[in-house]
């Protein structure tokens, strides 16, 4: 088979395509117009999020058989049309999964504990210790929204802490020992801690707004390390700014390019976005939940075993 890969990724990838026979290329710099003037070449592509994989792009792909995404989420792809065409789609959850579990409760604790605010009045020579008096984990309920390989990496981790950890889920039996399924309305009765770990689909595109925010009972604190587009980025400020959400831990923006390589589709900063900026009860960071040094390896092995399953006889 002849692979084309159109992002870079951990090296194994090609070694190890190399050692099963393939021809592997590289072409991480063409536009999408020129790799789809070659893409009938090849019989599986490989690529993190660099362009969208649409209806002409593989109308073009006449001997495709597989698509590899270096990723969790097969959203810059249209499967349904892929898989009416016989092609294999292979995504990694499982390659980031772990990153994703820690990278969460990493951002809730420092939330909790306003590590990021004290660190910066630190360095700034401010000594303020009863400012930054923190709370605790333990005693509190978490709500899982999605509860595939990201959130149940994440409910793993919050073992060795004395909550209750609920989720909500679109699949049936998703539950295991670490947590509770229960229906959404339950959640949003229960939860004072909510999690996102859901894909990017027209169900969870703008989800959380005002109406969804204000169906919870209780105020609370939101981590997102899936997708921007499930959080109205106005909404959210506006539930900070009525103290209905306490505080925000997010990895993605609304605001993202398509490839999340890059933040604003144009110059002009949104007033929401500036508005996370300055407050001190919202930490950003940028796509990187499932972005370590461990995951980019685990990410790559994932798409070689899959397609060793797959293809090797």
């Amino acid at each position: 088979m002849k692979i084309l890969h159109l992002d870079s990724n951990h090296s194994l990838l090609i070694h190890q395509l190399n050692d099963l026979g393939y021809q592997n290329d590289e072409d991480y710099t063409s536009t999408k117009e020129q790799i789809i003037a070659k893409i009938h070449l090849y019989d599986g592509f490989i690529i993190r999020s660099r362009f969208s994989i649409d209806k002409n792009f593989l109308d073009k792909a006449t001997n495709l058989k597989f698509i590899g995404r270096v990723g969790a989420g097969l959203e810059n792809i249209d499967c349904t049309y892929a898989e009416s065409k016989g092609i294999t789609l292979i995504a990694a959850p499982e390659g980031n999964r772990n990153a994703v579990g820690e990278h969460s409760l990493g951002m809730l604790l420092s939330l909790f504990n306003k590590l990021n605010k004290a660190d910066k009045e630190v360095r700034n020579g401010k000594w303020l210790r009863e400012e930054n008096r923190g709370i605790e984990l333990d005693g509190r309920t978490v709500g899982l929204i999605g509860y595939g390989n990201m959130g149940k990496s994440f409910a793993k981790k919050l073992r060795g802490f004395d909550v209750e950890v609920l989720c909500y889920d679109i699949k049936p039996n998703v539950g295991d020992a670490n947590c509770k399924q229960v229906s959404l309305s339950e959640l949003q009765e229960k939860a004072g801690i909510l999690s996102l770990h859901t894909p990017q689909t027209a169900l969870t595109e703008n989800m959380i707004n005002t109406d969804f925010i204000n169906g919870f009972k209780n105020n609370f604190w939101l981590i997102n390390t899936a997708r921007g587009k499930s959080v109205v980025t106005k909404d959210l400020v506006s539930a900070l700014k009525s103290g209905k959400i306490l505080g925000a831990g997010l990895d993605v923006l609304e605001y993202e390019k398509s490839s999340f390589e890059n933040l604003f589709s144009d110059a002009k900063m949104p007033e929401a976005f500036q508005y996370l900026i300055d407050a001190e009860n919202v930490l950003l960071s940028p796509h990187v939940a499932g972005w370590t040094v461990e995951s980019k390896e685990r990410l790559a092995q994932t798409i070689v075993d899959k397609i060793k399953e797959n293809f090797v006889k």
